[in-house]
Order: C-alpha cells, then structure tokens, then sequence
C-alpha cells in the first residue's frame, strides 16, 4: 500500500469571501474535525478493550493448552526418607493403585518437610513434585453425615428392647463414660444388628444418629471393595482416622457381609484384596492402638456368612437380631406410619396388625403407602378400612409367602 499525502481539506472558499466567512469557514470545518476526533477516541478506547479481552482469552486458553501438553501427577506415600551425610535427600514412595515402591531424590524445596506417611504427587519419573495435605481420603471424608436423619426413636415401633440395647452400647458410653469408668469395666466396643430385610436396622442406626449428638460415619460394606492392591485397606484406616480426629464418633457399616465375609483359600485377586481389606478393618476394630470414643456399628441380613473373626468378643461385644415384629409392634408400626393420615371412621390397628402377620416393617409401610394410593384413586382425602384391606392383598401378592419367608431368613 503506497504512502499518499493526504490532500487538503476542500473547505469551500474562493478569493471573493471577506475574511468573516473565511472565519465561519474554517470554524465549521473545526467543529466536525473535532466531532470526528471525539469519535475515533470511543473507537480507540472499544478497541483497547476488545484488545484486553481477547489477550485474557488467549492467556486462558494458553494456561489450558499448557495443562493439556503437561504430564498428569500420581499420588505416592512417603514411605521412608533417607539421608546420608552430604548426599542430597531421598525418599522410599509407594504408588497409589499399583503399590510400587521406588527410591526418589528429594528436592531441596521438599527436603525439610517430608516425612514417612506423607502423601505427595510425583511425575513419571517418580519426582515428587509438592506435598498433599495430611486429612484423610476425600472419599473417607464424604461418608461423614452432615445434617441429622429425620428418623427419631418415636419413629420406630416394635423394637424397643433393641433399641434399649443399642442405646446402651452406643450412645451411653459416648455420653456417659465415666459410669463404666466407676464400674470398672470398657463399655462394648461395637453392635451389629442381624436379621431379614426390612426390619428396621438401618433405621435404628438413624435414630442414633440423630440422638447421639456425635459424629456420625455411614458407608455400605461394598464401598471398602477397591480394584488396586491396599486402596481398601487404605480407606479403612482413612475412615478411622477421621472417626478418631471426629471423636466422639459413630461408624456405621451397612451390609458388612460384602467386606467380612468368611475367608477361603482363594487365588483370584479380587478375593485376596477383600481379604486384605477385611483384615484392615480387624486390625483397625480391635488392634494394638486403642479406639478411643471411636463405637462401630454394624447391619447385615446375613448373619450366617460373616467371618468367625469379626464376631469375636472385642470387636462386636453385642449381636442385636431384629426379626419381624410381632403382633403389638405391628400395630405400633401401623400408627406411626399413618399418623400423618386422614383415616376414615373404622380403622381398627389390632385388625391391620393381625391382617399383616408376617410382615416386615418395609412391608407394613409399603402397605400403608398403598392403602393412600387406593384412596387418592377414589379422589377421597380419607383412608378407609377397605383401602387398607385392598393394600395388605396386595402386598402379600408381591411378597413371597410366609412359610418361604422363614425358610430364606433362618439362621
């Protein structure tokens, strides 16, 4: 593009004006140079910040391309750290997931700060390149319940001799330890609850968790099965160490029988690895370290699979089974899930309680839901005896029988 010389600006006179509208003249051509100038300079400045902008996108989308192009970090566990005389640091890491243990140099940046059990992040050539924060398992740390369950011991029928035992296991020794410090006796160190599904054990360590006013741990047992080689075993003392930094607090293991089931000479890997983990927790439950204002509670509808060890004295002092309800706590049960209800006149408890014999506390309030279901079919707002008649048929059809019922769940 060749450099002209701008021409000069036409500003309309000839030699016949008088020097007032030479003046006029030149005072018009000003006013719109600067009416343009004004212009340019909010051009100039929408410019400045599209400039601004698109330098930003482009240092965010450089810092991305970076992240991209950079080797991802495994974390390790210090396992040892080494020094020798004038030689520089180094340190034993074990790799998260495949276990394997190599000697690393320490920068001078970490060489002060390691120490063994440290968990940090190395590179590909297993240079650690930060320290990780010492808390336990992120994964540990979500299994905490923040906010209370909404089940109360009011909300539990038919059950009120194990729950006397639960709360005497559980709850007095966290609140009240220095009763069996007079007495002279350690209050029992865990409660595993045993029996069908459906009766309420699960509730029952709700309703502690809302009472007890401690920290309250809950996971099912399959959650501690792990693909790597120690990450179960890891996770289990994670959850400990949470419990004890937590203290005074409760965990909860729901469907223990996935993690303890009885051991067998078994060569796959998945077999060995839950039984790594399952020894994790023996160790953590009743090991060398005491527990602390650390209880365990624990559920299973398969009592007759668990490992020998497990039930040992020590481990779970008290064993609750919780079987069906009986007649009176049917009718317990039947009140407190129809308190909430518009019952119509003629809705007689002990005739719904003898009605459901045989059936669990999951099975009487799935009927009371069908028996509200009926009525809102009617378009009433009022549940009557022949709603809950229809309901109690219905879910004996969905159930099995009551003699294959105590066959399945006999132990």
């Amino acid at each position: 593009m060749s450099n002209s010389i701008p021409e000069k600006p036409d500003l309309n006179t000839h030699p016949n004006m008088s020097a007032e509208e030479r003046l006029q003249v030149l005072r018009d051509h000003y006013r719109k140079l600067t009416v343009q100038n004004e212009q340019m300079k909010r051009k100039l400045k929408q410019m400045e910040r599209d400039r601004k902008k698109m330098h930003s996108k482009m240092d965010k989308l450089k810092r991305r391309n970076d992240a991209l192009q950079s080797p991802p970090l495994y974390i390790a566990t210090v396992q040892e750290v080494i020094k020798d005389g004038d030689r520089s640091p180094a340190a034993i890491v074990k790799q998260h997931g495949n276990n394997q243990e190599v000697m690393t140099s320490i920068s001078q940046k970490h060489a002060g700060e390691l120490q063994a059990g440290d968990r940090v992040t190395v590179d590909d050539s297993y240079s650690v390149q930060s320290l990780l924060s010492g808390d336990a398992d992120a994964r540990a740390q979500a299994m905490q319940v923040d906010e209370n369950p909404d089940v109360s011991y009011e909300d539990i029928g038919g059950l009120a001799e194990e729950l006397n035992e639960v709360r005497e296991a559980v709850e007095r020794p966290l609140k009240s330890h220095a009763v069996f410090q007079k007495v002279g006796i350690d209050p029992p160190s865990g409660v595993l609850l045993h029996g069908p599904p459906g009766t309420g054990k699960t509730m029952l360590a709700k309703a502690v968790a809302r009472e007890a006013d401690v920290t309250f741990i809950r996971l099912a047992g399959s959650e501690l099965v792990r693909k790597f080689i120690g990450e179960g075993a890891r996770l289990v003392r994670d959850l400990f160490e949470l419990a004890e930094e937590k203290a005074p607090a409760i965990i909860f293991i729901d469907e223990i029988d996935a993690i303890a089931s009885k051991r067998t000479v078994s060569k796959t890997s998945g077999d060995q690895e839950v039984q790594r983990t399952l020894m994790q927790l023996l160790s953590s439950m009743d090991g060398f370290d005491d527990r602390g204002d650390i209880r365990v509670m624990a559920a299973t509808n398969r009592y007759d699979m668990l490992d020998d060890a497990i039930l040992r004295p020590g481990r779970f002092d008290r064993r609750v089974k919780v079987d069906l309800p009986d007649e009176e706590g049917r009718e317990q049960i039947f009140r407190i899930h129809t308190r909430e209800m518009e019952l119509g006149d003629g809705v007689d408890f002990d005739a719904l309680a003898d009605d459901a014999e045989g059936f669990s506390g999951a099975d009487i309030e799935h009927a009371v839901t069908e028996a509200g279901m009926c009525a809102i079919r009617a378009e009433r707002d009022r549940v009557t005896p022949d709603d809950f008649e229809k309901a109690i048929e219905r879910v004996k059809e969905d159930t099995d029988s009551d003699e294959d019922r105590n066959i399945r769940y006999a132990y």
